[in-house]
């Protein structure tokens, strides 16, 4: 999907296709392999589409002249109607695409529902493969087997404004302690502005602070999983995030229902003086109040000169294991989602590569990718590959803790004991 401000809402959207879909399938791997005949290819319909179409057009049109008889059917689906579109596709193989994109958080949920088809070997023998991102990587993988190409990532960073620092004096933070003291600094001396502006369901802005303070989400247990978000670290972390909801930074009253558009929003419109945002809210704030009067660093971890670990979102292109085309079906999946085609999609829609060595390059040629691509680089996380998550994001289990802590209703303790219960149940009831 495009890396806009929208990005968190149609991951979330991304996540309920997942708990939508049904949760056993009538399709099974087909035994055809045509060499010839029409591939029917799901994308994103993005804001914007005509970048996006332009370059893929270009490799369809190479595609179908290095593979004589083969015609390459495309068709952009919205986002808002693909749940319906995805579980039919997994119970009716005859209304199937071969090729789709899909949200990478949704990798494992697909693969519980036996739509996706396993390019292990493939992939391993994709000569690109091996420049990979690992956390693009892992978020293709389900029990050590693969099931799709990444196709892009995204990552969040620190916004903060030049002007307001400059003005105040101030230094960019080292730590997550300093990123607190300046955030109350800026709020004292600017009380019109939030110092760093937080929001309560803002899940992916409050996960480095679980990752940094050495909390997980989960463990891997037994071949499933078991939530870890009650264990000591993640309890530090927690309280280290929703401690910024207060008078002197950001006030609950208006903070503790904010998501991820709404912190960006704020600060592209000059409303805060720092604010944790991801490579695709670069437009947004471009197009913002503050156009010239900001930066981006790496989030910092808690000690000096550590980078706090972020959730590594995205999509991904995969195979459908339904298709009577596997072989021209996994070409055609590597090709959308080569070093060539991510070079080209950077250039088109912003899209951050998954490949290393073309994201150095990108952030060669535009300087705002440095500090995502050193987030990157200093390793990210990722959800836990379970088709549990997928229940536990869209019932809001991790917004509704950091809501009961920010609003005084329950500590620490016993609101993390809450949500730990609750992921247990999500994860359990998929076995």
């Amino acid at each position: 999907m495009k890396l806009s401000p929208r990005f968190p809402a149609l991951l979330l959207a991304a996540l309920v296709v997942t708990a939508c879909a049904p949760q056993t399938s009538s399709n099974s791997s087909s035994d055809e392999d045509d060499k010839t005949g029409t591939l029917r290819v799901w994308l994103f319909q993005e804001v914007g589409n005509k970048p996006k179409e332009k370059v893929v057009d270009s490799v369809v049109t190479a595609f179908e002249k290095a593979h004589k008889g083969t015609k390459v059917d495309v068709e952009y689906i919205p986002v808002e109607t693909r749940a319906q579109r995805v579980k039919a596709a997994f119970n009716d193989p005859s209304s199937a695409p071969d090729v789709m994109e899909y949200g990478n958080t949704d990798t494992a949920g697909y693969v519980k529902d036996g739509g996706l088809l396993d390019i292990t070997e493939e992939f391993g023998d994709w000569s690109e493969a091996k420049d990979t991102d690992p956390t693009a990587r892992t978020s293709v993988t389900v029990d050590g087997k693969v099931y799709g190409s990444p196709f892009y990532v995204g990552v969040r960073a620190l916004y903060y404004r030049t002007d307001v620092f400059r003005e105040l004096g101030l230094e960019v933070p080292k730590t997550m302690a300093e990123l607190a003291v300046t955030a109350r600094k800026i709020r004292a001396a600017k009380p019109e502005l939030y110092g760093l502006v937080v929001g309560g369901a803002y899940t992916y802005g409050a996960m480095p602070f679980i990752w940094a303070n050495g909390g997980e989400l989960a463990v891997g247990k037994g071949g499933s999983y078991a939530s870890a978000i009650s264990d000591a670290g993640a309890q530090k972390g927690i309280k280290e995030y929703t401690s910024l909801f207060t008078d002197d930074n950001c006030p609950a009253a208006k903070c503790a229902g904010m998501g991820g558009n709404d912190t960006i929003t704020a600060f592209a419109a000059g409303k805060a003086g720092m604010a944790i945002g991801g490579d695709f809210s670069h437009t947004a704030v471009e197009a913002g109040k503050v156009k010239g009067a900001y930066a981006v660093v790496p989030l910092p971890g808690v000690s000096a000169g550590s980078i706090a670990p972020a959730f590594a979102g995205g999509n991904n292109i995969g195979v459908l294991k339904s298709t009577g085309h596997r072989t021209l079906a996994v070409q055609l999946m590597e090709q959308l989602t080569s070093k060539k085609t991510q070079a080209s999609m950077f250039d088109a829609m912003g899209f951050l590569p998954t490949f290393g060595d073309v994201r150095d390059q990108v952030a060669a040629k535009k300087p705002y990718v440095k500090p995502f691509a050193q987030t990157l680089a200093a390793g990210t996380k990722f959800v836990p590959a379970s088709p549990g998550w997928s229940q536990i994001d869209s019932s809001l289990v991790l917004p509704t803790m950091f809501q009961e802590v920010i609003s005084g209703k329950k500590d620490v303790a016993a609101a993390s004991s809450e949500a730990a219960k609750k992921m247990d149940d999500a994860f359990g009831s998929v076995g």
